[in-house]
């Protein structure tokens, strides 16, 4: 019989984006088989390095702050949310979040249908 699993990471982790987070479900911390969900923490002012996850969608709810993302070629598009909104990434769609505040940090719940969370993200690199 299955097991529920809890998990309550104490630090953060350092990840290819280059924003802390808090490792929650997994392959390695519960033996997640296909999706893995993390949160993420936007620093005052802070982006992340611009990136991919090649294969696998990205689903993000806003819990704090305001963030604008640009997307697409070049990063050439934008949108901004804010806390409560839900945000989808499809698959292989190069992004780069930035917190609008010099004050507050963001703090965001994200998931992918990957269980090796850092496994898919692929830096980016605009021309």
């Amino acid at each position: 019989m299955a097991i529920a699993i809890t998990v309550r990471p104490e630090i953060t982790t350092a990840t290819i984006q280059k924003l802390p987070n808090y490792v929650g479900i997994s392959e390695l911390t519960a033996g997640a088989k296909g999706i893995s969900m993390n949160m993420v923490v936007i620093p005052p002012g802070a982006k992340a390095e611009p990136h991919f996850h090649n294969g696998f969608e990205t689903a993000i709810y806003l819990l704090k702050g305001t963030v604008e993302t640009f997307y697409g070629e070049n990063l050439s598009k934008s949108v901004v949310n804010h806390a409560g909104d839900f945000i989808f990434i499809p698959e292989g769609v190069p992004h780069q979040p930035r917190n609008l505040s010099e004050d507050e940090a963001a703090i965001a719940l994200v998931s992918r249908n990957d269980a090796n969370e850092q496994e898919s993200v692929q830096v980016y690199c605009p021309e």
